[in-house]
C-alpha cells in the first residue's frame, strides 16, 4: 500500500515552500500598496498551518519511498499545490467562483497559460506575479523543484519521483546525482530566465513586465500581464526576443546543459529531436509565411516575424500571440493544431507529443512498411544510434492511443453540451498539450475559457494535470493493481 505518513511528511514540507512564495506576493503587496495584501497574507498563513499539520501527520514516517508512493506524491502534490495557490483568488475576490479559481491555478502551474479571466489589466501586481510564479515553478516540476533545493526530503527516492513527474520517454542523465542533475537543470533554467528578463529591459519593457514575461515565456506558460500579450507592446525586438528564449525553452534540458556546460555543441546539432524540432519550426515558418504574403498581403519581415512568433509558440505549448491569428486562412489553423499536439522536445518545459516520440512513432511506421516486403527481416528502431527497447515501444503505443482517446472523449463531452467541433477539438487538445491558447483572439470563432460550463472547466482542469504528467502517471492511481497490498 502506498505509504501515507511518508506522502504526508513531504507534502508537509512543499506547503511550506508554498507559503514562502506567497510571502513574496505579500512584499510585492506592500511595495505597490494594493488591496491584495490581506488575501495574500491569510493565503500563506492557511498554507504554512496546513503544512505543519501535514507534517505532524507524517512525524513517523519512514524514508523509504517506493514507486508506488511517488506516483502518488507526485500527483496529489499538483492537487493540493493548486487548491492552495487558488486561496489569492478566492480570499481577495479576483475570482470568486471555486472552480474558476481552481481552473486559473490548475492552468498556472501545468503551464497550460488557459484563463478565464476576460481582462487582467485591471488586477493588482501581486496577483498578476502569482500568476507568472506558480507557471514558473510548473515549468520544469514542482517536485523536481524541491528535488533541487531540498533533495534530503525524499531521499533516495528521488529517482523514482523524478520519473514520475519527468516528461518524455527518455530520461537523460548527466551526472551520477540526481539531485546534482536538478541543481544542474534549474541552474540552467534561471539562468535562462534571468537572461530573458534583461533582455526584455533592454528592449524596452519595465522591470515588472520583464520579470513576468520572462518566466512565464521560459516556462513556456503564456500567462501575460497585458490583455493583448505581446501585442500590447508593438515592438518587433520584443517579439524576437520572445521567439528566442521559447525556442530555447523547447530544447531538452540536459542537451543544453552539455552545449553549455561540457561545450559539446557538437552532441546538441547530432541529435536527431533537436535536429527535428528545427525542421518542422522552419518548413512550418517558411509554409505560413508565403500564405500570409500571398493571400493577406504582409510585408515579408512582417509575415517571417509573426509566422515564427506563432509557430513557436504553438510547438513550445506557450500559447503567447503577436498577430490576430483567428484572421489567418484556415490551412494556418491546422498546421498549428499539429504543432500543438507535437510539441517540442522531451525533457524541456513545453507539453504536447513531444517530437522524441514523432520520430518513434515513424520509425515504426517506417519498419512496418518494410516488413511487408520483407517479412524476416529484423529492424531495430533506433534514435540517435540507439535501439529503443521493445518495452519502450509498447509505451509509446499506449500512450498515443491514451492520449487520443482522452482527447476525443472530452471533445465528444463538450459537443454534447453544446460547444461547436472545432472548439471542442481545440479545447481539448489545448489542454492536453499545455499550451491554453486563447479562443477568443487566436483560433475559431469568438468565445472565451470563462464561458465553459462548470463541469466542462473540471474536465479541462484534470486534462491539464494528464497533459502535465504525461497521462500514465496520473491514470495508474485509477487501476486496481495500483491499490493492492502486493
Amino acid at each position: 500500500m502506498v505509504n501515507f505518513p511518508l506522502v504526508y511528511k513531504i507534502i508537509g514540507s512543499l506547503l511550506f515552500l508554498l507559503g514562502a512564495l506567497l510571502g513574496i506576493c505579500v512584499i510585492i503587496s506592500i511595495y505597490y500598496g494594493e488591496d491584495d495584501l490581506l488575501a495574500f497574507l491569510i493565503s500563506s498563513i492557511l498554507t504554512i498551518t496546513a503544512g505543519f499539520i501535514f507534517k505532524y501527520m507524517g512525524r513517523n514516517a519512514n524514508n523509504s519511498l517506493s514507486r508506488r508512493d511517488s506516483y502518488f506524491l507526485v500527483t496529489t502534490t499538483w492537487i493540493i499545490f493548486s487548491f492552495f495557490g487558488m486561496l489569492p483568488f478566492l480570499i481577495g475576490g479576483y475570482i470568486p467562483n471555486v472552480t474558476d479559481a481552481f481552473f486559473e491555478t490548475m492552468s498556472g502551474f501545468t503551464t497550460t497559460g488557459a484563463t478565464i479571466l476576460k481582462r487582467v489589466e485591471w488586477l493588482p501586481h501581486s496577483i498578476l506575479y502569482w500568476r507568472t510564479q506558480t507557471q514558473w515553478i510548473g515549468g520544469l516540476g514542482i517536485v523536481f523543484f524541491t528535488i533541487a533545493i531540498l533533495p534530503s526530503m525524499v531521499g533516495s527516492g528521488s529517482v523514482k519521483v523524478f520519473a514520475a513527474e519527468a516528461t518524455g520517454p527518455m530520461r537523460s542523465k548527466m551526472h551520477p546525482r540526481l539531485s546534482t542533475m536538478a541543481k544542474w537543470i534549474w541552474t540552467i533554467y534561471l539562468g535562462l530566465t534571468l537572461a530573458c528578463v534583461g533582455s526584455f529591459y533592454l528592449c524596452g519593457m519595465n522591470w515588472f513586465d520583464s520579470i513576468n514575461y520572462a518566466m512565464t515565456t521560459t516556462a513556456t506558460g503564456g500567462f501575460a500581464t497585458h490583455d493583448d500579450s505581446t501585442t500590447y507592446f508593438n515592438s518587433p525586438s520584443i517579439e524576437y526576443v520572445s521567439i528566442l528564449f521559447q525556442f530555447l525553452a523547447g530544447i531538452n534540458f540536459a542537451m543544453l546543459y552539455m552545449a553549455i556546460f561540457k561545450l559539446k555543441v557538437g552532441a546538441l546539432l547530432k541529435s536527431s529531436e533537436f535536429k527535428t524540432f528545427i525542421f518542422i519550426i522552419t518548413s512550418s515558418t517558411l509554409f505560413i509565411m508565403c500564405l500570409l504574403m500571398h493571400l493577406k498581403g504582409y510585408g515579408m519581415e512582417h509575415a517571417f516575424r509573426s509566422g515564427l512568433f506563432q509557430v513557436v509558440s504553438f510547438m513550445t505549448t506557450t500559447g503567447l500571440f503577436n498577430d490576430e491569428v483567428g484572421m489567418w486562412p484556415h490551412i494556418t489553423w491546422v498546421v498549428l493544431c499539429c504543432l500543438m499536439f507535437l510539441g517540442a522536445c522531451s525533457g524541456s518545459t513545453t507539453g504536447g507529443f513531444k517530437c522524441i516520440r514523432g520520430i518513434m512513432v515513424f520509425k515504426v511506421l517506417r519498419n512496418e512498411f518494410r516488413k511487408i516486403l520483407h517479412p524476416n527481416a529484423v529492424l531495430p528502431v533506433k534514435v540517435n544510434e540507439q535501439a529503443i527497447p521493445q518495452q519502450k515501444l509498447t509505451s509509446l503505443l499506449a500512450f498515443f492511443a491514451i492520449y487520443s482517446m482522452m482527447v476525443i472523449f472530452t471533445a465528444t463531452i463538450m459537443i454534447v453540451a453544446g460547444i461547436d467541433f472545432t472548439n471542442s477539438m481545440i479545447i481539448s487538445l489545448s489542454c492536453m498539450s499545455n499550451v491554453g491558447a486563447s479562443l477568443d483572439s487566436q483560433i475559431g470563432p469568438v468565445m472565451t475559457w470563462a464561458e465553459l460550463p462548470d463541469y466542462i472547466k473540471w474536465a479541462c482542469s484534470f486534462l491539464m494535470l494528464v497533459g502535465r504528467l504525461e497521462i500514465l502517471s496520473v491514470l495508474v492511481l485509477f487501476t486496481r493493481a495500483f491499490w493492492k497490498d502486493n
